[in-house]
């Protein structure tokens, strides 16, 4: 496949923000005090490009090109030029995710939602990497066994990851790829940009690998402009994200802005607090908190709430509805705030 450095057959005429240090924030989110990299008119679609943090963190040289060299891969431009950039970061303190924008919508205000439909993602390189890092995950008194980092390398081979079976090992065990954005999210209000890793109302790292092309996640804006960023991409991840990692690769993503006011938000969705999100055949409500099981709770209210607003159904029937048709996944229970988003079959209010 050809590596999508910045630039390379980005399509004619596309309003397109490449992964230039001056487009990026390392580690935190963007807040009010930010000044937009893009300013776009509600309907746009904007072509990002976007960079996994794997391989250029400083647990594992901050030198991608060395990290990469025991695999024979082409390593992105913009990835070498970040590593070796002076942008602020301070490591340990901020998180690991590289996050471009922010873009402001024309007209997005307070209280209304903004809609960002991904249409389309395309992979940059052919490979990724899964890490496990310093205690971190789901199993953190037990990995990584050796040393304060694991990172495994995967490729892509006739359209599937392939990951070794072990070090040294020829064998491969092959999964399917679903690429999706792991953060997507609008700015928070004041001045002080949150940490990348723990999730929350202004999306951010919300590690939905329902969120795939085609898909749509509602937020909450709450600055005017609505300043949306799109970072962290993945290439194929299993609900929960154990080991603390996805198959982190860079993604080139198509995504569409619109803005949904506020009364039309209401009377459509009720009283949205948090991310939601729709497929082609799923309303996906969530929630998050530390606590796994207060995260289950938040998610099952915000979707009684949900199926109230948008088919006007009795709190108690919704709340029956759901244990009886509705799968509540467990998003990541890796990023310091837990997720769990509901799978409610549009179809089933035909």
């Amino acid at each position: 496949m050809t590596v999508l450095h910045p630039g390379v057959d980005v399509p004619h005429g596309a309003t397109y923000l490449p992964s230039t240090v001056d487009h990026l924030r390392w580690g935190r989110l963007p807040c009010a005090a930010d000044d937009p990299v893009l300013t776009v008119d509600p309907g746009t679609e904007v072509v990002f490009d976007t960079i996994s943090h794997e391989g250029i963190l400083e647990d594992q040289g901050r030198d991608p090109r060395s990290f990469f060299s025991p695999y024979d891969v082409e390593v992105l431009d913009d990835a070498v030029a970040l590593a070796a950039s002076d942008v602020e970061r301070t490591f340990g303190a901020d998180g690991p995710h590289v996050v471009t924008g922010p873009v402001a919508v024309r007209g997005a205000r307070v209280g209304d939602l903004l809609a960002m439909t991904v249409v389309g993602t395309t992979p940059r390189v052919p490979y990724g990497v899964v890490s496990n890092r310093h205690g971190r995950g789901a199993l953190p008194e037990e990995y990584p066994a050796y040393g304060d980092v694991m990172s495994v390398f995967a490729r892509v081979e006739d359209g599937r990851g392939a990951m070794s079976y072990g070090p040294g090992d020829d064998r491969a065990v092959r999964f399917p790829l679903a690429p999706f954005l792991g953060i997507m999210g609008v700015a928070v209000a004041g001045d002080e940009r949150p940490h990348s890793v723990p999730p929350g109302r202004h999306g951010g790292n919300i590690d939905i690998n329902l969120l795939t092309a085609g898909s749509t996640l509602y937020l909450p804006v709450q600055v005017d402009g609505a300043l949306a960023y799109v970072g962290d991409p993945h290439f194929a991840q299993g609900d929960g994200e154990v080991a603390l990692t996805a198959m982190e690769a860079s993604l080139r993503a198509t995504v569409r802005f619109d803005v949904v006011a506020r009364e039309d938000a209401v009377r459509e969705f009720g009283e949205v607090v948090g991310p939601l999100a729709q497929t082609r055949d799923l309303l996906v409500p969530t929630g998050m908190d530390p606590d796994l099981d207060v995260a289950v709770q938040n998610c099952v209210r915000a979707a009684i709430g949900l199926l109230q607003a948008r088919y006007g159904m009795h709190p108690a029937h919704a709340y029956a509805y759901l244990s009886a048709a509705t799968d509540f996944n467990i998003s990541q229970v890796v990023d310091l705030v837990k997720g769990v988003h509901a799978r409610i079959r549009i179809e089933d209010f035909a």
